[in-house]
């Protein structure tokens, strides 16, 4: 099977609570430009997540419950940019 690099590629991880919607959050990804593939993975023990990867996912828990959300007009804005938030 041959492999593909792709230059300059960001990730999104998007954790799901509900199993049911994995299907249809998939589904609506895959129409967005730009959106390269989309796949799936389950993380089976916590202990295989690394801890820098577990602070951020914490964090943005915190920032989630305080309602600390990001607001993006376009999806070329990012951090750091003037309306981040």
């Amino acid at each position: 099977m041959a492999t593909m690099t792709l230059p300059q590629t960001s990730q999104i991880i998007v954790t799901l609570e509900d199993n049911a919607l994995v299907a249809d959050i998939k589904r609506a990804l895959k129409m967005i430009r730009g959106i390269a593939s989309v796949r799936t993975a389950t993380i089976s023990d916590d202990h295989t997540i690394p801890p820098a990867m577990r602070r951020s996912i914490n964090k943005a828990r915190r920032e989630y419950a305080k309602g600390e959300t990001i607001k993006c007009s376009t999806s070329d804005h990012g951090v750091g940019s003037p309306d981040h938030f």
